[in-house]
């Protein structure tokens, strides 16, 4: 029996990971859409999540919106009894997903908080290589070229759409993962567009036990794009590259499986729902959290998405 999924939110995301992962996922059948400005040929499609639930049989539900206004939709799921799983990041602030688990586990069903990054191909084979030895210092390269990643996004500038910490509270989730011990913020120093409530670029001062962690986000970079972690061990250096998916020690490339994260994600989500559980991390966003409360803030020259 396959669970009849509703996915909310027909963004690049959805169309590129979310649709295709989905329809590789055994014990999973999209059964309906909600999307204010898309559909989808053959599929029930409503305008908002209370016409779905409303309208279409459905066990579960993917939330795939900016997290502006997601906390209405989600609870608006849980209320009506549907399992929920979210995108990255789970919610605008940490507040918001602890209520959501209090109702989650209210109604019996399962959450599913989601760190697509944490399913790259290399990063569980360096969380087990790191275990047992001894971090020194770890540190985070994440710089992409917002115009090309997020064109015409403006919730991503507004209060809530974290700015530069969208692509880097990836990094951060990889971080939390790889790394034994709890990680926390020390320092932080944001970059602000004269025209922009949310940051350009970030830097970020943080710890693991004794251990320095330096993150440095950008989105001003254009040609190849950066997503490196550093992690010197006394074991030598271990370095994730291009967002996890590639695995090097001392210079030398690992042999590692496949990438597969939105399709790990919701093999995960079916393995949940039917085991009876649910799965809440907020590490990451509680890292970014209290970077803002950190953070001397920096202002910078104004953006502009077609310039």
């Amino acid at each position: 029996m396959s669970l009849k999924l509703g996915l909310v939110g027909l963004g690049k995301i959805a169309r590129d990971q979310h649709l295709p992962a989905i329809a590789a996922t055994p014990g999973l059948k999209l059964a309906a859409i909600a999307s204010r400005h898309a559909t989808l040929p053959d599929l029930p499609g409503f305008n908002d999540i209370d016409s779905l639930l409303a309208g279409a049989d459905l066990d579960a539900i993917t939330l795939c919106t900016p997290p502006q206004g997601r906390f209405d939709q989600a609870v608006s799921a849980l209320k009506a009894g549907r399992h929920l799983m979210l995108e990255k990041p789970p919610g605008m602030t940490v507040t918001e997903v602890e209520a959501l688990a209090a109702l989650a586990r209210q109604k019996g069903v399962t959450l599913f908080t989601t760190w697509h990054s944490r399913e790259a191909a290399a990063v569980e084979p360096a969380r087990t290589w790191l275990s047992g030895r001894r971090i020194d210092s770890v540190r985070v390269i994440w710089k992409e070229d917002v115009r090309h990643w997020h064109p015409g996004q403006a919730w991503i500038w507004e209060p809530g759409g974290l700015g530069v910490f969208d692509p880097g509270i990836n990094a951060l989730s990889i971080v939390t993962h790889i790394l034994p011990d709890a990680v926390f913020v020390t320092g932080a120093s944001l970059e602000f567009p004269a025209n922009r409530a949310a940051p350009i670029a970030a830097s970020v001062q943080m710890r693991m036990n004794a251990a320095p962690i330096e993150a440095e986000f950008d989105w001003r970079q254009t040609g190849p794009q950066t997503w490196d972690i550093e992690v010197q061990t006394d074991a030598g250096l271990l370095r994730l590259s291009k967002g996890g998916s590639e695995m090097w020690l001392d210079d030398q490339p690992q042999l590692v499986e496949e990438d597969s994260e939105y399709r790990s994600l919701y093999r995960r989500f079916v393995d949940l729902v039917a085991g009876g559980r649910s799965e809440v991390d907020l590490a990451p966003l509680r890292l970014v959290a209290d970077a803002f409360l950190l953070a001397r803030r920096i202002e910078v020259d104004a953006f502009e998405d077609d310039a």
